[in-house]
């Protein structure tokens, strides 16, 4: 071995023992670097991560023996740059990061337990510290604790990175007086620093912190005394102050139960799902398999299937997607079962899954009911009911190729929103909407289609198989001109409810039709009840949906149950050009928020775009006041500002580009030309409250 070698392989022994040595100090820097955002137990792993990777590697560090343990190129001072590295530098905030996330990080590491120091001492100062930058917090730990000189402190530091780190040093003086360590270091000595001399403490981004620090014992400048952060730091010797002494608590056992449960059927689910895809021609027995428990076994063997009799839904007050009966040919089929509850559990590579919003695909926890499997349009179907989902399972109809799954949301779906699903789509390339089947609900006793652009036609009737499926019709295109919308309206049986008659519309990439409703204008003073929604299949309903019908292609492929236009004001246009129509069209999602749309519908033309809000309850059930405004230029050229309010609605002013103001429901204010300033709309309720417009109201927010 050469001189050098050996000189270097001395180093690392000697830094070895270093950081033995003052490990619980290193610890310390560390825990008070790293932000207090982190949380105490991801801080104490870090800590200690970053003091054990501080030993330098055999072919790196000093060759020589420095004169001092300060001294630059000493072992301790080469490890505490190191700490302060994997505490400050970018690659270790990125380690910070990953701890944060709950990834596992490198040794140490801690399962089953969190680590918190005890009371007091290093987590109550490094708490106060917290809203300090992180090299002011180790300029603090280096200097007023660890005893470090200004200049060595401040060397350190940028050694680690650090930018500024006399700025840094400045910053920590001010935080308190000197450590009595040291206060009698030449050059150190009360009134020798920056911070001690009059009128030179540190103001700015550092005052807001440094206020807590100045409350300690001894008056500033004496040595006699230092900061609670200083006294709490360095305190009297004993295991409490030292800052790898730490508390231990187990994590919350419940939870680990649930998550140990959990992963159990997640392997299980996956090995019977591998025993059923590798089976040759032949469904395994889910019992048979070894690693499924009864759980899983149950959920996804074919056999336990949920099947309903097929009149449950006559002689029930739960009428939805849970009284429907297993229809199709091939609900005896084990093997498609099988392949079905297979690929739903594994969801293998060759299986495309699509999924409304917010709807799970997880695989279920117990036995699904089984609502349809056979096959239509050349293709093998399965539809399952899980809970508050529908899961449809396809394949081609001669084997298992070219398998699909697409999942949607049913949360309380009841006799109109559980009444038809989409089986099967064909067509729709270059923009076309193609032509698609449905299967019905058994409650169904007569299904036709209709064109909601074209109001004053009739419905056209559409046959229906005895298992409830539907012959191929006509889906709205997806793209180009908006010329045709088709729509299914549909009559539930006597037997249920008597002359119910409803319609559903397909807006094309989802599982489940939206119910669309209609809620007419107000009839009579503010006192009389507010209207309810009601089915869009009379002349009103038809003519209201004729204006607005084609704006559905937004929700295609969104979660949405059930779509109602509420007409909640009509007023007179200036200028004679007749009276207009204030709408509010809002689809709701299956999930309960919903997006609404504001528009005014003239005598003639489109109806005209006001406000849209999303996600709100504005135009529902608990959303029942509504004010909105938009400018509008009227047939003889003239612009006008109008706004109106819903039936509880007293009065209206509008201030901001616009100030005016008018008693009841309506206003109406002449403009110079096009404005395009914003203009605040607020109105005055019956009881007293005040609302302010929809988003998008006069041309600007409120």
């Amino acid at each position: 071995m050469g001189t050098t070698q050996r000189f270097r392989s001395t180093a690392v022994e000697q830094a070895e023992a270093v950081l033995v040595e003052q490990y619980p100090q290193l610890v310390r820097l560390a825990y008070v670097t790293l932000p207090v955002s982190l949380g105490r137990h991801t801080r104490v792993l870090l800590a200690h991560k970053a003091v054990q990777r501080a030993l330098p590697r055999g072919g790196r560090g000093s060759t020589g023996a420095p004169a001092g343990p300060d001294s630059p190129g000493s072992p301790l001072a080469e490890v505490r740059v190191r700490v302060l590295r994997a505490s400050l530098a970018p690659t270790g905030r990125a380690r910070v990061t990953a701890a944060a996330l709950g990834w596992p990080p490198v040794p140490p590491f801690v399962w089953g337990l969190r680590l918190w120091p005890p009371a007091g001492g290093i987590d109550e100062a490094s708490r106060l510290l917290g809203q300090a930058p992180g090299p002011v917090r180790a300029a603090f730990v280096l200097h007023r604790v660890d005893g470090l000189p200004e200049e060595t402190a401040v060397r350190l530091l940028g050694a680690a990175g650090v930018a500024d780190p006399a700025d840094a040093m400045r910053e920590a003086l001010a935080v308190g007086p000197p450590a009595h360590r040291d206060a009698d270091r030449p050059g150190d000595r009360p009134g020798d620093r920056p911070g001690d001399r009059p009128g030179d403490r540190p103001g700015g981004r550092a005052a807001g912190w440094i206020d807590g620090w100045n409350d300690g014992p001894g008056p500033q400048g004496t040595g006699t005394g230092g900061g609670p952060g200083e006294t709490l730091l360095r305190g009297p010797s004993g295991p409490e102050f030292d800052a790898s002494v730490v508390s231990a608590r187990p994590t919350d056992l419940l939870r680990r139960r649930r998550r140990t449960r959990a992963a159990w059927t997640v392997v299980a689910a996956l090995a019977l799902a591998a025993g059923i895809l590798a089976a040759d021609g032949s469904p395994p027995r889910p019992e048979a398999t070894p690693l499924a428990g009864p759980a899983v076994a149950g959920a996804l063997d074919p056999a336990r299937l949920v099947r309903v009799p097929a009149e449950a839904w006559a002689d029930t007050a739960r009428v939805d997607f849970t009284a429907w009966p297993a229809r199709g040919g091939r609900t005896a089929d084990r093997q498609l079962l099988a392949r079905a509850l297979a690929a739903w559990a594994a969801r293998p590579r060759e299986v495309a899954v699509t999924a409304a919003p917010g709807t799970a695909t997880d695989p279920p926890g117990r036995a699904p009911q089984l609502l349809y499997a056979g096959d239509t349009a050349g293709r093998a179907v399965v539809l399952l009911l899980d809970a508050d989902r529908v899961v449809r399972y396809a394949e081609a109809a001669d084997g298992p190729r070219g398998r699909e799954l697409a999942f949607a949301r049913t949360d309380e779906a009841n006799v109109t929103t559980a009444a038809a699903l989409v089986l099967s789509r064909s067509g729709g390339d270059g923009g076309d909407g193609g032509r698609a089947r449905y299967l019905l609900a058994p409650w169904i006793a007569k299904a036709a289609t209709r064109d909601l652009l074209r109001a004053g036609d009739e419905a056209r009737p559409l046959a229906v198989s005895a298992d409830g499926v539907t012959e191929e019709t006509a889906v709205p295109r997806t793209g180009g001109a908006c010329d045709s919308w088709p729509a299914l309206e549909l009559t539930s049986s006597a037997r249920i409810v008597e002359k119910h008659a409803f319609v559903l519309a397909d807006p094309g990439a989802a599982l489940t039709p939206v119910h669309l409703t209609y809620t007419p204008l107000p009839d009579g003073p503010a006192a009389v009840a507010a209207r309810q929604p009601r089915e869009a299949t009379g002349p009103a309903a038809r003519a209201a949906w004729a204006a607005v019908a084609c704006r559905l292609r937004e929700l295609r492929g969104a979660s949405v149950r059930a779509v109602n236009i509420w007409d909640f004001a009509d007023s007179e246009l200036p200028d004679g050009a007749g009276r207009a129509v204030w709408s509010c069209t809002r689809a709701s999602g299956w999930a309960g928020p919903g997006d609404v749309l504001v528009q005014l519908r003239p005598p003639a033309g489109p109806p005209q775009d006001v406000a849209r809000a999303r996600s709100t309850a504005a135009c529902g059930r608990f959303g029942q006041h509504l004010l909105a405004g938009t400018r509008w230029r009227s047939p003889a050229g003239r612009w006008y500002l109008l706004a109106a309010g819903s039936r509880e609605v007293t009065g209206i002013t509008a201030q901001g580009a616009v100030r005016a103001e008018a008693s009841g429901r309506f206003l109406t204010v002449p403009l110079d030309g096009p404005q395009s300033a914003p203009v605040a709309l607020a109105g005055s309720l019956a009881s007293g409250a005040r609302i302010t417009a929809i988003d998008g109201g006069a041309g600007g927010r409120d």
